[in-house]
């Protein structure tokens, strides 16, 4: 089986925002983009944290405000994160044993992609098909 690198599933450029953004207007992002993560980051595209719609969720139990809270009181810093170069298997893995969907890819300290659990639909049916073949040899 060829080992496919998170590099080559990373489609599109991140949605980013600063973590002095409102909630209210990452979670419109969030809708309107059709994803589940908003990358938080510093004007040179540093990785500072991840805002998932677990946080949004969070923040509406505990009755704040999306219009009038910024993405740094309720976001997760620091989020686990990987190079391109790392396999997509270690990248499921990652997200497995962490209970998260989405991974930040970060190259050199500058994000550069995001991987969800989404994303890897294909390596698994390029497997399932690999496995199918292999058995049908037999």
């Amino acid at each position: 089986m060829v080992q496919r690198k998170i590099g080559d599933v990373v489609r599109r450029k991140p949605v980013t925002l600063p973590a002095t953004a409102m909630v209210q207007q990452a979670c419109q992002e969030m809708h309107r983009q059709r994803i589940g993560a908003i990358l938080v980051t510093d004007g040179d595209c540093r990785l500072e944290g991840i805002f998932t719609g677990r946080d949004a969720v969070r923040l509406l139990a505990e009755g704040k405000s999306p219009a009038h809270t910024h993405l740094d009181a309720v976001m997760t810093r620091n989020p686990a994160h990987m190079p391109p170069t790392h396999s997509a298997l270690e990248a499921l893995r990652l997200m497995q044993d962490g209970g998260f969907r989405h991974v930040p890819v970060v190259a050199q300290g500058v994000v550069v992609g995001i991987v969800s659990a989404v994303d890897f639909r294909a390596v698994e049916h390029d497997r399932l098909d690999e496995e199918s073949g292999f058995w049908e040899r037999i």
